[in-house]
């Protein structure tokens, strides 16, 4: 079993800053500015909840990359949150990740894509939410350039 440890301590008026006894760096996190109160600049729950989904994506690709040896020179991934309320109750509708991963052009796109998906499938917190995730990837092949000499 793992246990991961979080701790939140209330700083000022809107402001609270988290901390873990296993991490250095504490987050500074606040009420987010669209709400009475809300403080811009500061991260708050509802990107933080983003937060953690997108970088579970990522760091299960990590893994089910490596262990497929899928090769891949880079991966970025945007992620937006969609927040609706009805009436007096505010709830999230639905998240969105895109992720866009380069791969060299040995690599097949089909190949990146499912396991993409597969890293979807797998992520621990995409398993423990129940908001609606919606996965829109991008896969970017390389192009094999071949150096051109100018010489005559």
């Amino acid at each position: 079993m793992h246990t991961y440890e979080v701790d939140l301590k209330w700083t000022s008026k809107s402001k609270g800053l988290l901390s873990s006894p296993d991490l250095q760096n504490g987050i500074e996190v606040a009420i987010p500015p669209e709400f009475p109160r809300g403080v811009v600049g500061v991260w708050s729950p509802e990107h933080l909840f983003v937060a953690s989904l997108n970088s579970c994506l990522m760091t299960t690709f990590l893994t089910i990359a490596g262990n497929s040896k899928l090769h891949f020179t880079s991966f970025d991934c945007k992620a937006i949150c969609n927040v609706d309320h009805l009436e007096t109750i505010y709830f999230i509708t639905e998240v969105i990740l895109k992720p866009k991963i380069v791969i060299p052009y040995s690599e097949k796109p089909d190949r990146a894509k499912r396991i993409i998906e597969m890293s979807k499938k797998a992520c621990m917190i995409s398993n423990a939410v129940k908001v609606k995730i919606v996965l829109e990837p991008e896969i970017i092949v390389e192009q094999n350039i071949i150096p051109v000499s100018n010489s005559y």
